[in-house]
């Protein structure tokens, strides 16, 4: 230290303010490495530091420890500065509160002298750790501190513990995730781990233990599942977007009843107003207008088409609509709401709380639906039953139903069931589903929905299926220009508290005129878009798409087999994958992974662009495999499927950070973690699988 400086250390006063304090603080901690147990030393100034009602005032034990930083400051430092010709040693403890170590170094007399000095106090989460998993947390921290010392040392060094178990952990082939973590990171550096008693490996143990926990505190346990707790997300969501107004207040011509989003929160709304539980990932238009309905800025139309686009769950879940072959020959169009139904089943689907279908109930006039799990498929009779409970109830006797030709729909009892209530029975033609497009277009929306919430755990698509019939007839209809809510009920419901409208309750008459009116300007617009879509259908051809070589692009699954539970929530498209080469201009050379072992050449028609958009953040790339014994490993995330091959079972896993493409069969062996056995023959229990699987079975599983 330069004696100018010492003299200004020994003469500094007392800190009287806040501002003074940061001021000595921020000078002290320039020369922090040179002062043994600096943390400790300096804890009650830095007290001092957090938000406190009462005036700012020294107590006693910042005034000692103000004084013997000053007497630190003029002595003469005992650190010897690293030698990298020399061997390092490395003295490393952990604590429940911390961990400490010291870099040493022996000197001309044989003695070893430290050069620097390292603690770092433990996170909740990281004091919950086992001893062995602290202990080596403490050596991952020290090496890590000092690698630009130590990494790429011929010699190597050594590091002492006071954790005899840690010795053998290079040798060790059966590792946790964390710790094989870790031990990937260790292959950086030559050191060898040496045990040394507690009683002898105080330097790092008294560093260890500088962090005392202010307060016990515990993690909450949530009381509700995440996907449950809408209210504060939106709210939360509304407070911030106030709170960024306060230096980016917006232009004067914000509409009314909107907020005006400034950049720094624009990244949140579109993912509230497209990927959340409420929004459901709809298209460009719907999520436009959905987001329109609350927040404003001027680039929202071009942010919400880029958003949409580098959407990876859409680009996943969702398949392009292509027109059907020959002319288009669309139904009336009836005249009010809930007058003309289509009804259709969604089978298939995994078992969860019994159920395994949904019907599903469109209302033709304002596009509203209602889904209804059941266990399986349903007797004319319960179908009956059905829509007595779930229109006649609540909406009068349509007058038309379509269907298809199924088993329930062509009996005598349903027939019967239909001209007792005063309906006719209208049914498709065989193999010809367009006659009921528009169950089979809602049917397309409930599946992809459920494939954007429900694509990872398959079996909880019960609990989002209220979710999704209020999301669908919330979104405004490009059709009828109105949502289905709005034209059944005459109003729109309001997502916010402070978008109700102000005034009285509007009469009966006036509620009827604005129903009517809806219907007037609903029909008026189905017709346009009826007689639209003829023209377009008639005349459109194919459209082409052009890649370049490098470009990546999404792969269509219709062709391939993937190992799912469910085909219905399987995803659509998987990839992005490169193309490698350009066959013919409508056939392309993918790059595909080895695990997909079909041909890699395929026509355009099953490729669909990848998008990048700044707004939205891509997708982390698939983690690269770990080196164990010469060769890859990768990372279990769960066990999906078993079965019996010989003596032995195979598991169906998936693996952390790839998609479903990517899932294989593996011994039972090689599954490391008990618990992810554990958790799957829990989740299991009641289904049935291969014979000889079961608690016991399964060959060795450590």
């Amino acid at each position: 230290m330069e004696p100018k400086k010492l003299e200004a250390v020994a003469s500094w006063p007392l800190p009287t303010t806040l501002k003074q304090l940061q001021r000595f603080l921020g000078f002290a901690n320039f020369y922090r490495r040179f002062i043994r147990g600096y943390s400790t030393v300096a804890a009650p100034l830095t007290a001092l530091t957090k938000p406190s009602p009462g005036p700012f005032r020294l107590t006693p034990e910042a005034i000692q420890a103000f004084k013997s930083l000053c007497r630190h400051f003029t002595t003469t430092p005992i650190l010897q500065h690293p030698d990298p010709t020399l061997p390092f040693v490395v003295e490393v403890d952990a604590s429940e509160v911390g961990a400490g170590a010291v870099l040493s170094q022996r000197g001309p007399d044989r003695k070893l002298h430290p050069c620097c000095f390292f603690s770092r106090k433990f996170t909740p989460a990281q004091r919950r750790y086992g001893v062995g998993d602290r202990e080596l947390l403490a050596v991952r921290w020290a090496l890590e501190e000092w690698r630009h010392w130590l990494q790429g040392s011929d010699t190597p060094f050594l590091v002492w513990t006071d954790h005899q178990n840690l010795i053998s952990i290079k040798a060790t082939k059966q590792l946790n995730p964390r710790q094989a973590r870790w031990a990937l990171f260790f292959e950086q550096f030559n050191f060898q781990l040496s045990y040394r008693p507690g009683s002898k490996n105080q330097k790092a143990d008294a560093l260890s233990r500088q962090h005392a926990p202010d307060s016990p505190s515990s993690d909450p346990e949530p009381v509700l599942p995440p996907h449950r707790i809408l209210g504060p997300l939106r709210w939360s969501l509304e407070t911030k977007v106030r709170a960024a107004q306060a230096s980016d207040p917006g232009p004067d011509n914000t509409p009314p009843g909107c907020l005006y989003v400034p950049n720094t929160c624009r990244p949140d709304v579109l993912h509230w107003g497209h990927s959340s539980v409420l929004s459901g990932h709809p298209g460009r238009q719907r999520t436009l207008s959905f987001i329109r309905r609350a927040f404003w800025w001027p680039s929202v139309r071009r942010d919400v088409q880029a958003y949409v686009d580098a959407c990876d769950v859409c680009a996943r879940a969702k398949t392009p609509n292509t027109p059907a072959a020959g002319p288009l020959r669309p139904l009336p169009i009836p005249h009010r709401p809930w007058t003309h139904l289509a009804l259709d089943f969604i089978t298939g689907l995994p078992e969860a709380s019994g159920m395994t279908t949904i019907l599903t109930i469109v209302d033709r006039f304002s596009k509203a639906v209602h889904l209804v799990a059941l266990p399986g498929l349903p007797s004319s009779a319960t179908t009956a039953d059905l829509v007595l409970q779930h229109v006649v109830r609540l909406h009068g006797f349509p007058q038309d139903i379509v269907s298809d030709r199924g088993p329930q729909f062509v009996s005598a009892v349903w027939k019967a069931f239909c001209r007792l209530i005063g309906s006719t029975c209208s049914l498709s033609s065989g193999y010809h589903p367009q006659t009921n497009g528009q169950v089979e277009r809602a049917n397309q929306q409930l599946g992809r929905y459920l494939r954007c919430f429900a694509s990872e755990h398959q079996r909880t698509w019960p609990g989002f299926l209220l979710w999704a019939e209020l999301a669908h007839n919330l979104q405004v209809s490009s059709a009828t220009g109105h949502s289905p809510f709005e034209i059944c009920h005459g109003y729109q419901p309001p997502i916010f508290t402070h978008q109700v409208p102000a005034g009285g309750v509007p009469s009966a008459r006036q509620m009827i005129r604005g129903c009517r009116k809806a219907w007037k300007s609903a029909r008026s617009a189905l017709l346009i878009a009826s007689r639209r879509m003829s023209t377009q259908h008639d005349r459109r051809h194919p459209r082409r798409l052009h890649f370049r070589v490098g470009q990546r692009v999404w792969l269509s699954t219709k062709d391939l087999r993937l190992r799912t539970e469910s085909h219905k929530l399987s995803p659509r498209y998987i990839g992005p994958f490169r193309i490698l080469s350009r066959i013919n201009p409508l056939t392309y050379r993918l790059q595909l992974p080895p695990a997909i072992r079909v041909h890699p050449v395929f026509h355009v028609s099953k490729l669909k662009p990848f998008f990048r958009s700044s707004l939205h953040p891509p997708a982390p790339d698939p983690p690269p495999p770990r080196i164990v014994d010469g060769g890859p490993a990768y990372t279990v995330e769960r066990i999906i499927a078993s079965r019996r091959r010989g003596r032995g079972v195979q598991y169906l896993v998936h693996w952390t950070g790839y998609g479903p493409e990517e899932r294989s069969w593996i011994p039972s062996r090689f599954i490391l973690d008990p618990s992810l056995v554990a958790e799957y023959r829990q989740r299991t229990a009641a289904t049935p699988g291969p014979s000889g699987v079961g608690p016991g079975g399964g060959g060795t599983v450590t």
